[in-house]
């Protein structure tokens, strides 16, 4: 177990450097110069350079980009060009909306996902496993955006439950929630229609199995052999698949912040593009490639608390 950790970790940390090299690289030869953004068309080249060393613009590549990953190692993630305060700061006053979003649309996911999966595949091929597999394909096919403004549409403008968009902060809970409700929905929607199809794969899979047969000539209905004996072995893919989606929702929530006016780390990204905010920009998607891979490793070492047979393999 613990070389399967070193390897992993090693794993880790090889993904985590050649991200960061592909994210320096390509946001390095973006054209656009930061101080020519930040002066105006009227600058003067003494000016611009003089910005520019203020900026930590003028050094090779190399160095800055060794400058770049050894502040982030240390914690220091550089100072916005933007809001000239640090980088640092500017996520961790997102951070407290877009994590929260992320685990709140997972946890509806879940909550849709599982019995749907569990209802179709116990009722595989009647009018209730077709209608759920109608509807998951709908779910699929919906943009989010589009669904996002269906949902402000009625509920905002026409039954105004909810506000249009907008944060309050967490000074007042029952309000930041309600404020994340509508984007949870319209960011849960796709995920628990991809999850439910997969759980009834999964499902269906494992009650092809030899000891589901036995339970079943034991006595055992469909759905008791699904919750006592399938659902825990059908889980392996349905795991995969629930990594993947939080790290969707913590780095691919870009749109639905933006339709909501939510202050999270994708606008954040949105924001530093459109101003040429090079730092912001580096810093806080390195930041989200590190939780992406950080959570598929965390997932990695979930497989072997739910299946017994890969903790002896």
């Amino acid at each position: 177990m613990v070389r399967y950790l070193l390897t992993r970790a090693l794993s880790l940390g090889l993904s985590l450097i050649v991200a960061s090299v592909v994210i320096f690289a390509l946001i390095e030869v973006i054209p656009g110069d930061p101080a020519s953004y930040m002066m105006g068309l009227n600058a003067t080249p003494e000016n611009l350079a003089a910005l520019r060393a203020e900026l930590g613009l003028t050094g090779s590549p190399v160095a800055r980009y060794l400058d770049w990953v050894g502040g982030m190692v240390t914690g220091d993630f550089g100072t916005s060009y933007t809001y000239r305060v640090p980088v640092a700061d500017l996520v961790v006053d997102r951070i407290g909306v877009s994590l929260p979003l992320a685990i709140y649309a997972l946890t509806l996911s879940t909550l849709i996902a599982f019995p749907v999966g569990m209802i179709a595949a116990a009722r595989r091929g009647t009018w209730a496993d077709h209608g759920i597999m109608g509807a998951t394909q709908l779910g699929i096919a919906i943009p989010n955006f589009w669904f996002a403004m269906l949902l402000v549409l009625l509920f905002a403008v026409t039954l105004r439950w909810f506000s249009a968009g907008g944060f309050p902060g967490w000074s007042d809970p029952l309000a930041a929630i309600k404020a994340l409700t509508l984007p949870a929905i319209a960011l849960a929607l796709p995920q628990a229609s991809i999850l439910a199809r997969v759980m009834r794969s999964a499902l269906l899979d494992t009650l092809d199995q030899d000891y589901i047969r036995t339970a079943r000539a034991k006595g055992l209905t469909r759905g008791q052999a699904i919750r006592r004996h399938a659902l825990r072995n059908a889980l392996i893919p349905v795991l995969t698949i629930i990594g993947l989606q939080f790290s969707f929702l913590i780095a691919g929530a870009i749109i639905i912040e933006n339709v909501f006016f939510l202050p999270g780390l994708g606008r954040l990204i949105f924001q530093g593009i459109t101003q040429r905010d090079l730092i912001v920009v580096e810093s806080v998607t390195m930041l989200l490639v590190f939780a992406v891979i950080l959570v598929t490793f965390l997932v990695d070492l979930t497989y072997a608390l739910v299946d017994p047979r890969l903790r002896r393999g």
